[in-house]
């Protein structure tokens, strides 16, 4: 039954989508998020709805769609670079089996986040997209929350509408997701069009929310803990009520903690003593051993090089006896340990050529949002005021991303990927609503005449009548 309703859901979005193309673009990033293949249980696990929506969103561009504003920016550069030296290490991997498995899903990520940009070229297209990705992700953060409160916790015990620690399922990935798109959740609250504003939407952002906070707590993910703890510092930038803001954080966690499990304060505690705790001391020699690695490999092992990693370190084992507790520092040897870091999983795979190309994609994100709250921050219009907002929003996603991913191999988790599109296109939109304000050296535009700054704010806008262009799913407000 389960299967049928997924495959009606997703066989009515492809006929939608003869009349808006952009819908069958939308449909990829629900399925790829969601994942509703590995949901069901009998004819959807058979059927390739990825690539059939893949295939629709492409041609649906490249055949239906109007491509008035699409550009090819540089960090659709930086994604086409990535993906290149990537396939070559993949050929010459030191695991080439196993390399060749993970290089039939990363290429599928970044060269639909190469793609992606291409097709958001309006605010509407802009809105739903951002809307699509909250979504599909509340989907699997609400049950996460209903479970968590349950009582139905754990680390590694928290299982998700799929038995597979893997992709967003995996508990600290999905507690880092969670956190980070807690920002953009409000921007749609207060500037989205697509759904009218009324006190439930508040309702159900605010409970949402709530189930997000949860997730670190249901899956005990320690980087999820950390992710809080980092938006919590970055929201001070924005909030002006500082003194309220951070005294009403302080509550909320007293509050919390009487119904907080043991379990939970347990493995929180290995954050200040990772030394203590099995998983965080083999990081430190992974990651010791993955520098001497790239010094004889300096273009990188390919993917799943760690494979090839071998070490001993020491635990200390505590053991109690009545009032006396001792601790033994026993020696462990340990063979093909992950990465658990995403500096250190780019670097190890496609050496420091790679990483620099992931730090400047990484980076230059952050610095694009940052200009682009920098020109529109005193906007307050209907058309440009939600601007800036969306650019912190997406900003402070990138920043919990990175946050997570010093701790996690997350380097090429499509979810994130989806989130630089979203950056492309924000960056491109702004650039063709008002191309004088990304002058270097200047915060405000040199004055147009009335009507070249009409025309471009119509083309930007992908609508010189005042109605959306064919194609997109809600009018651009």
């Amino acid at each position: 039954m389960l299967d049928l309703v997924f495959l009606a859901f997703i066989g009515f979005v492809l006929l939608l989508g003869l009349r808006r193309p952009y819908l069958w673009v939308l449909l990829y990033v629900y399925i790829d998020i969601l994942a509703p293949q590995r949901i069901g249980y009998s004819i959807i696990t058979s059927i390739p709805v990825s690539f059939i929506a893949f295939g629709a969103a492409f041609g649906g561009w490249l055949l239906l769609d109007r491509k008035e504003g699409a550009r090819f920016s540089v960090r659709q550069g930086l994604m086409l670079a990535l993906l290149i030296y990537c396939w070559w290490t993949t050929q010459n991997a030191e695991f080439p089996v196993e390399a060749q498995t993970k290089w039939e899903w990363v290429w599928k990520a970044l060269l639909f986040a190469i793609f992606m940009p291409l097709t958001i070229t309006t605010r509407a297209r802009l809105e739903a997209l951002a809307l699509v990705i909250v979504l599909s992700v509340a989907t699997i953060v609400i049950g996460t929350g209903m479970k968590t409160v349950l009582g139905g916790g754990g680390y590694e015990n928290l299982n998700f509408f799929v038995d597979d620690n893997s992709g967003i399922y995996e508990s600290s990935t999905l507690a880092t997701v969670a956190i980070g798109l807690i920002p953009l959740l409000w921007w749609l609250v207060r500037f989205g069009t697509i759904f009218p504003k009324h006190w439930t939407i508040k309702l159900f952002a605010g409970a949402l929310t709530f189930a997000c906070l949860l997730v670190p707590i249901g899956t005990e993910a320690r980087t999820g803990l950390v992710c809080i703890a980092v938006l919590a510092l970055l929201m001070l930038r924005y909030i002006k009520r500082r003194v309220l803001f951070v005294a009403a954080g302080g509550v909320l966690g007293l509050v919390a903690l009487p119904f907080l499990p043991q379990s939970y304060y347990e493995r929180m505690a290995t954050i200040a003593q990772p030394g203590g705790d099995e998983s965080a001391s083999t990081r430190v020699a992974v990651w010791s051993w993955t520098l001497d690695y790239v010094a004889e490999n300096p273009l990188g092992g390919g993917f799943d090089s760690y494979r090839g990693n071998t070490f001993t370190y020491e635990l200390p084992v505590r053991e109690e006896s009545g009032n006396t507790t001792t601790v033994e520092y026993r020696q462990v040897v340990d063979e093909g340990r992950a990465f658990h870091s995403s500096i250190f999983e780019v670097l190890g795979e496609q050496g420091w050529p790679g990483l620099a190309i992931w730090l400047w994609l990484q980076g230059l994100g952050v610095w694009q949002m940052e200009r682009i709250r920098s020109r529109w921050k005193d906007q307050t219009s209907e058309r440009e005021g939600w601007i800036a907002p969306m650019a912190v929003a997406l900003q402070l996603a990138s920043l919990i991303y990175l946050t997570g991913a010093l701790f996690q191999g997350i380097a090429y988790q499509p979810m994130f990927f989806k989130i630089i599109g979203l950056q492309i296109g924000l960056y491109a939109y702004c650039r063709r609503l008002d191309p004088q304000r990304f002058r270097f050296g200047t915060r405000k535009a040199p004055e147009m005449g009335p009507g070249a700054r009409r025309k471009a704010r119509n083309q930007a806008l992908g609508d010189a009548q005042g109605a959306a262009p064919a194609g997109d799913a809600v009018t651009a407000g």
